[in-house]
């Protein structure tokens, strides 16, 4: 008792200072911006925040994060409901009754219920780690280098299995992800790995250009392809108490819900999209009256957005206390973590319980200020909604680029932030899970250190640990329950995604599914898999050329890799049984303009015209010729948007003392530093 006082004592005092509320209502706004902006999400917005913690104390860069993640699920019920549009991936369920609602004329009284039931939700996450840190204490610290490796495995078969529509390709991505976290130095023997000689993947990819590249990109050029405008109107009418008593007169579908989502949070992998998938169907299972779901009923909406708040403190649960990140946002989150000398794991319950006990009030105050604010800024935040997407696409890629170049501020950043999002682009089309990959690149360089460490510790015998065993059979188990659950689920059903990626669910009729695609229609991914292979294949001819104690990890986890990838390969080239499920997006491809390679062009062009003219001239242009194109006139719009972004870097330029890009043009004449 005592440690748990001396630890609360310091916690209040720093909560309640001036500078921690201060980052953490920037961190808030920041939320609620990138929520309520498809096309980012928690994963993106993490990503482009952590180059600006790097000389932040601890304390505020902590408060910022945090503040950041709390709102995501709060805001990005603005899109959901006003326009069907989710702002992220948590954000799917809420369209099926927000939508409709709000095309009844009922958008105030779903976005009220939706804030009321988010920041309850986002409170009871809290309450969940406040008693899991008391409860898990014992536990925790008993816990091996052994059981903390088999922890690890354990989580990666759940990522694996759970996210995406194929558990096959779940659990490839995952060693993948294993694979692509070996890049860089060995932590047993300090050799270079994959490196191709460059000084720049010396430490490693940037997690922070894997997030952006993965995830961000992916998003811009999917709405783009979709969307000539977000929304036709942002009139939200009237409603706003009826709201707030609905939320009310269901306190226990709200209560009920939220432990849900803070259960599911807890499963690494799963995430917000999960939860409100799972919370949706048992709101419906449990209703009497099941007629106007789908059509505009408001308990769809209160449980959903009650559950996907809660699952932010179900998250950190293994995130802070195994290592384990409980989703991709939470992959980031970590990431950041340790980027400012925070260490999650078993010291979050004894050295560092202050810390953790900051963190938690943080995210209840954080959830609180964020429905405050969408409950205050609804309306102008509404009008941004009606803004042609072309319009905030070309902003968006430009914020993408300058976060990216923010990690080492190397050229190399931008060339890889565009090679992985070409990747990121095809593994969304093609349907391989992005949060699996992520999640098994933070994982690796734990997984391949608690290797070596369980193996100095115990030898072979850690396998013969109980807690080992036990570990080690619930992951068995739980691979084999996904495939024969889904052995299970009959010809003429396809797997329903419980992750965050490429969810398919209640809006899309399976049983009028067209027939099996040909081979040639089968191609594309078809190659793509094929380079995927060939990949790995690289991987593992260049592993058997170090050290028995440097190479062993990356040869595992390529073999696993290319074992994996073989009956995929397979499954694509010979099967005559698969079936394609389009979801409303992919219908309208028919009558889309432009495909996934014309916008990589565009962004092609970018990086050909930063190497030719420098970051904010390259900008510059692009904006004014990307609006001209697909927007149109008037053409002072469009220059006023190019020349309003570069005055913004000139002001970033000076105040916080950045260098941009420089091109060829910097080489030949004497410019200013905010142009490169």
């Amino acid at each position: 008792m005592a440690t748990i006082l001396d630890a609360v004592l310091p916690a209040l005092v720093n909560l309640f200072t001036f500078h921690h509320l201060g980052m953490l209502l920037l961190g808030v706004v920041i939320g609620l911006i990138v929520g309520i902006l498809p096309g980012l999400g928690g994963i993106a917005g993490l990503s482009l925040l952590l180059p600006f913690t790097f000389d932040m104390e601890a304390s505020m860069a902590l408060a910022m994060m945090i503040g950041m993640l709390a709102p995501l699920n709060t805001s990005d019920t603005l899109p959901a409901i006003l326009m069907a549009i989710p702002g992220s991936a948590g954000g799917q369920t809420t369209v099926l009754d927000g939508f409709p609602m709000a095309r009844r004329g009922e958008a105030a009284r779903a976005l009220s219920a939706a804030f009321t039931a988010s920041m309850i939700g986002g409170v009871f996450g809290a309450f969940v780690l406040t008693f899991a840190v008391f409860g898990a204490k014992s536990i925790i610290l008993s816990v091996g280098f052994g059981e903390l490796m088999m922890i690890t495995i354990f989580a990666l078969t759940v990522v694996g299995t759970l996210t995406g529509k194929s558990a096959l390709k779940g659990i490839a991505a995952c060693a993948m992800g294993l694979l692509a976290g070996t890049i860089g130095g060995a932590p047993a023997t300090g050799e270079f790995r994959m490196t191709f000689g460059t000084i720049y993947l010396g430490d490693g990819i940037p997690l922070v250009i894997l997030g952006l590249g993965l995830f961000a990109l992916p998003e811009v050029i999917d709405l783009l392809r979709h969307h000539i405008t977000i929304s036709e109107t942002g009139q939200l009418g009237k409603g706003w108490m009826h709201g707030l008593r609905d939320t009310i007169r269901h306190r226990w579908l709200v209560l009920r819900t939220s432990a849900l989502g803070a259960l599911i949070g807890m499963l690494p992998g799963l995430g917000s999209s999960a939860a409100e998938w799972i919370t949706y169907g048992h709101v419906v299972q449990t209703s009497r009256d099941k007629s106007q779901f789908g059509k505009g009923d408001v308990r769809g909406v209160i449980g959903v957005e009650a559950a996907n708040n809660a699952v932010t403190g179900g998250s950190l649960v293994p995130t802070l206390l195994f290592g384990i990140p409980g989703s991709g946002s939470m992959a980031i989150l970590l990431g950041g973590f340790v980027l400012i000398g925070i260490q999650p794991g078993p010291a979050m319950v004894s050295s560092n319980l202050d810390i953790t006990f900051t963190i938690i009030w943080s995210l209840a105050i954080a959830n609180i200020l964020g429905a405050g604010a969408c409950f205050l800024l609804a309306n102008p935040m509404a009008r941004v909604t009606t803004v042609p997407y072309a319009l905030i696409a070309p902003l968006m890629v430009a914020i993408l680029f300058f976060g990216a170049f923010q990690a080492t501020r190397s050229w190399n950043d931008l060339i890889a932030l565009t090679v992985i999002g070409i990747i990121g682009v095809y593994m969304k089309r093609f349907g391989w899970p992005r949060p699996a990959l992520l999640i098994g690149f933070v994982l690796s360089n734990g997984l391949e250190s608690s290797v070596y460490r369980a193996m100095q510790v115990y030898g072979w015998s850690f396998l013969q640990r109980p807690g080992v065993i036990v570990i080690a059979a619930l992951a068995l188990l739980s691979v084999a329950a996904v495939f024969w659950g889904r052995r299970n689920m009959g010809a003429g059903t396809q797997e329903a995604s419980t992750g965050a990626d490429e969810v398919i669910a209640v809006r899309y009729d399976i049983n009028t599914a067209p027939p099996a695609p040909s081979l040639m229609v089968r191609s594309p991914q078809i190659l793509f898999t094929l380079i995927l292979v060939g990949v790995v294949v690289m991987f593992l001819y260049r592993s058997f050329q170090l050290s028995e104690l440097g190479g062993i990890f990356p040869l595992i986890a390529g073999f696993a890799s290319l074992a994996l990838l073989v009956p995929i390969l397979g499954f694509q080239i010979f099967s005559t049984k698969e079936r394609t499920v389009m979801t409303d997006h992919e219908q309208s491809d028919v009558v889309t303009r432009h495909s996934n390679l014309y916008f990589l062009m565009w962004f092609g062009g970018l990086l050909a015209g930063v190497a030719l003219v420098g970051f904010s001239l390259a900008i510059a242009g692009f904006i004014f010729a990307f609006t001209t194109v697909l927007v149109g006139r008037p053409l002072w719009r469009n220059a006023l948007l190019a020349g309003g972004l570069v005055a913004i870097l000139a002001v970033m330029a000076h105040v916080l003392n950045l260098y941009y890009p420089a091109g060829l043009l910097q080489q030949l004449v004497n410019l200013p530093r905010w142009l490169g």
